[in-house]
């Protein structure tokens, strides 16, 4: 048993140990009721949140927590891995604490796909579940079915085409059948979805990530000129 709990506070393993702690909180409380397994679900994933971003690394269609969750405990066994089959047996003293750093990283970037692959095989199963088949299932791909002047429309699942829901569309953005959308903001009052062209879509996560870069850029530049005691010109 204390070889057990020494392994699990060992570095890099006592940070799985902590999430997997408040993981098992937090599915306890769902459990019960005491909270909901959409927690970190928004209505948009217009906004920066962890949703949005979670839908941008390819966890689209499943529970933010369901994906965290799997991404903790598979990341957690390669850790597990590497501290048994390596790390237990080399000397490393003070270099522990780098050397754990760069497995972690390495852990959730392995990991990291492995879910994602996990996560598209649970969509069938999360589609047809009352309480996780709506918020859960902005930045899905969707294809018209059909559609009336009125701006509401008719599309299945790209993946799984039993599961149909209603669009929503607004004057010069229109569903049209046959067109591929992706879902971008859930309304609970009609119980229907807003969606935009998977290009379109494809087009603002790149203009998105190209205005991250800028202003990151712009920013170092603005602390190396004023570390250097020069005032950008008027």
């Amino acid at each position: 048993m204390n070889a057990i709990i020494d392994l699990a506070l060992s570095f890099p393993l006592i940070v799985f140990t902590v999430l997997l702690v408040l993981l098992a909180v937090y599915w306890l409380l769902v459990v019960v009721r005491l909270v909901p397994t959409e927690l970190f679900e928004h209505d948009s994933l217009k906004e920066d949140h962890l949703a949005s971003t979670m839908v941008s690394l390819g966890f689209a269609g499943v529970p933010v927590s369901v994906a965290l969750s799997l991404l903790v405990v598979l990341a957690g066994a390669l850790s597990l891995a590497v501290e048994l089959l390596v790390l237990r047996w080399v000397p490393l003293g003070l270099f522990r604490v780098p050397v754990g750093v760069v497995v972690l990283w390495a852990s959730f970037a392995v990991a990291s796909p492995l879910t994602a692959g996990l996560c598209r095989r649970l969509h069938c199963r999360l589609h047809r579940h009352p309480g996780l088949s709506r918020r859960c299932l902005l930045g899905e791909r969707v294809r018209v079915t059909g559609g009336d002047d009125d701006g509401r429309a008719c599309a299945v699942m790209d993946d799984d085409e039993a599961r149909e829901i209603q669009l929503l569309g607004k004057p010069g953005n229109q569903p049209r059948p046959g067109e591929a959308r992706i879902l971008v903001k859930y309304l609970p009052d009609v119980d229907a979805y807003r969606s935009v062209l998977e290009q379109d879509y494809l087009d603002a996560r790149t203009r998105l990530v190209r205005l991250h870069l800028v202003g990151h850029h712009e920013s170092s530049e603005t602390q190396r000129h004023g570390h250097n005691g020069s005032s950008p010109s008027a």
